[in-house]
């Protein structure tokens, strides 16, 4: 959530607003595959898939196999810490952040859905100018997951993007 997630069977969110009003538009029948994210630009690359929407952030190496939108969406990353961790309760900006973060070594586990902007922050991208820090990263087929495992002990923190984060955080804070 908010861009893709599933109720039963059923698909909602954002982008699979989006995919509906195009293949409308384009007066298509939209049928949608659920794949792990990691696979999404690859199966259009492929032509296993015309279209990829997953919250896609664009990257020059995803464009060497897809072409891009205009985007519609501008993506920023979260932190999420368990409630008792208080390392970065003092922290009030991005470079607060940063400089906590560029402080652990690798025994510090910071989990990710594996294809994101939050893996690339993490362990360091050339395209963007991210740097990454030395930790552990550890990658999931969702953010959620993520979470999940920091919650069993297994990760240290998560970071993900913004908007899929505040919803897994509320419906986790939900439930206590």
């Amino acid at each position: 959530e908010p861009f893709e997630y599933m109720v039963g069977d059923k698909y909602y969110g954002i982008d699979m607003e989006i995919a509906s009003l195009l293949a409308k538009h384009l007066g298509k029948e939209l049928v949608i595959s659920n794949m792990e994210f990691a696979a999404v630009c690859l199966s259009v690359g492929q032509g296993k898939a015309d279209i990829a929407m997953a919250g896609l952030s664009i990257t020059e190496e995803r464009k060497e196999y897809v072409n891009f939108s205009d985007k519609y969406y501008d993506a920023a990353q979260k932190l999420i810490v368990k409630a008792d961790d208080k390392t970065f309760d003092d922290a009030k900006t991005k470079e607060d952040i940063e400089a906590i973060l560029a402080k652990f070594d690798k025994k510090t586990k910071i989990g990710v859905q594996n294809g994101t902007t939050g893996q690339f922050y993490v362990e360091g991208s050339e395209d963007w100018g991210f740097e990454g820090f030395p930790v552990t990263c550890v990658g999931y087929t969702s953010g959620s997951l993520a979470v999940q495992d920091m919650l069993n002990g297994n990760v240290d923190y998560v970071i993900i993007d913004e908007a899929p984060a505040e919803s897994i955080a509320k419906a986790i804070n939900a439930l206590n």
